[in-house]
């Protein structure tokens, strides 16, 4: 990240909204907006391929969920956070991952710049190269601030997405599967 180019438009931005950036309040506000900078949009620069590439051998071929997992992102068109959660499902083919690498593929998308769409989508696709199961669900489930807090301003207003692939985008039965333990 160039944390120069960073701090630069900061300035300017305060500068365009009539703002004095040298104020006691703002002075150190470019350097702080650079160093969130790095954290909220780390994801650029990670591979989730990684996170998913130790798997262990398993006999399980039955639905695999990990639910409510926590995520923030920011909108690309925006640039404002949305946040929900996210469920990961899968079924494997001879093949399982520690739980908490489905968590870090999560994380790792969703620290870029994009839409939820997207981001379901990139989720989905991940598991499906990394793991090669037979097939899997993401459902995403978030609140975006670009429509809480600015345009019509509908605070909780929630957006779902979901994808699925492989023999999840095939088997009904498996969505109604899901579903059940979900909302377990």
């Amino acid at each position: 990240m160039d944390h120069e180019k960073i701090e630069a438009a900061v300035r300017l931005l305060l500068e365009g909204i009539g703002e004095d950036p040298e104020r006691e309040g703002l002075k150190d506000t470019p350097a702080r907006i650079s160093a969130m900078c790095e954290e909220i949009f780390g994801g650029l620069g990670e591979d989730a391929s990684r996170d998913l590439a130790k798997t262990f051998s398993s006999g399980c071929s039955d639905l695999v969920v990990e639910k409510d997992i926590r995520f923030y992102s920011v909108c690309e068109h925006h640039l404002l956070p949305f946040f929900g959660t996210c469920t990961v499902a899968y079924v494997p083919d001879g093949r399982v991952v520690g739980l908490s690498k489905l968590a870090r593929t999560v994380e790792v998308y969703a620290r870029r710049p994009q839409i939820q769409e997207q981001l379901t989508a990139q989720i989905a696709d991940a598991v499906m190269r990394e793991l090669a199961p037979k097939g899997v669900i993401v459902k995403m489930k978030a609140e975006h601030l670009c429509m809480s807090m600015r345009g019509v301003k509908k605070p909780g207003t929630q957006t779902v997405t979901m994808a699925r692939r492989g023999v999840c985008a095939e088997d009904d039965s498996l969505l109604a599967t899901f579903f059940a333990m979900e909302n377990e």
